[in-house]
């Protein structure tokens, strides 16, 4: 009897998460973005959602929900109910926060559900034209000739021109001083404006602007010339040996969404990332399509929580 009665209470408990899952979408979902509008996560986000939205058949309602180099909207996902309903999307500093912080609201791996990594793309160094620089050795001479008066825009401590910045302080043995901004639109405005002559770029925000010769490209970050720059070298082939940055963007539930909800989730993106608008699209902007299984985006989690690990604690950088 006392084993009916105990089948019966978990068969109980199990049809309500069963039932969510089989009318999974039943309302709009809300897309967060843990960084301010003009930045790439959140140029990724709109290009992605309004397909998503017509796959899955309900609103993907985009929030820019900024602040602490994306710990608040972050913390706002990992503190969601999982239910498919509330998501982030993110890049590095999702990992890099947890060396950077001593104190964090959130663990970027026992927190989440990976869902898909969508993409990813190298950023560029870029100067203002007044910058007397016309490569990145011509750079490296400059910046040892003024050790620490030379400075590049962030979007944040701990953001993704942060990271770049530091590791090519560290590869490149300079002191060129990082000046923090909120998010990737004001650091970007900066540098146009002068008001900074560096900065690490993503591609896709810097390529118009190196066109129409209002920024000076020097290197690009990544492993190999970008399709979208092809005349511009890598930083490594340029005077950095060793020298690789490469973004990414990706989307995560919060920890306990069930997984009938996340391989369907995965399963949408994917074909909204493979579709030929959206590859046109990220091709236009400098990105590579990845559309990753949860289980490959979990391991890039891990060989990126250690990567930069390992240059924060080198380059001590600590935010408080």
């Amino acid at each position: 009897m006392k084993k009916t009665v105990l089948i019966a209470a978990l068969l109980a408990a199990a049809l309500p998460a069963a039932a969510q899952t089989e009318t999974y979408p039943g309302r709009p979902i809300r897309l967060i973005v843990a960084f301010p509008p003009g930045g790439s996560v959140d140029a990724v986000a709109r290009v992605v959602a309004p397909r998503l939205s017509e796959s899955l058949g309900q609103p993907v309602v985009i929030e820019n929900r900024s602040g602490a180099s994306g710990n608040i909207g972050t913390e706002l996902v990992a503190r969601a109910k999982p239910d498919g309903y509330t998501l982030v999307i993110h890049t590095i500093p999702f990992v890099a926060n947890a060396h950077l912080y001593e104190h964090m609201p959130y663990d970027p791996i026992a927190d989440f559900a990976p869902v898909s990594l969508l993409c990813s793309s190298p950023a560029v160094l870029v100067v203002h034209p007044s910058v007397p620089a016309h490569s990145v050795r011509e750079l490296l001479a400059l910046a040892r000739s003024k050790p620490g008066t030379l400075n590049y825009s962030a979007a944040g401590a701990g953001t993704n021109p942060h990271i770049a910045g530091e590791l090519f302080d560290m590869l490149g043995n300079v002191d060129i001083v990082a000046v923090q901004y909120k998010g990737g639109g004001p650091a970007l405005v900066a540098v146009l404006g002068g008001e900074v002559g560096i900065t690490f770029q993503n591609i896709s925000e810097a390529v118009p602007h190196v066109r129409s010769g209002r920024l000076r490209a020097l290197g690009v970050t990544g492993a190999t010339r970008a399709a979208a720059l092809p005349e511009v070298p890598t930083i490594a082939e340029s005077g950095v040996p060793g020298y690789e940055f490469t973004t990414w963007h990706g989307v995560l539930a919060p920890k306990g969404t069930p997984r009938e909800i996340v391989m369907l989730l995965n399963a949408k993106l994917v074909s909204v990332l493979r579709s030929p608008e959206i590859s046109a699209r990220f091709a236009q902007m400098g990105l590579d399509v990845i559309a990753s299984t949860p289980e490959e985006f979990s391991a890039h989690l891990k060989k990126e929580l250690d990567k930069w690990g390992r240059v924060i604690r080198e380059r001590h950088m600590r935010v408080e």
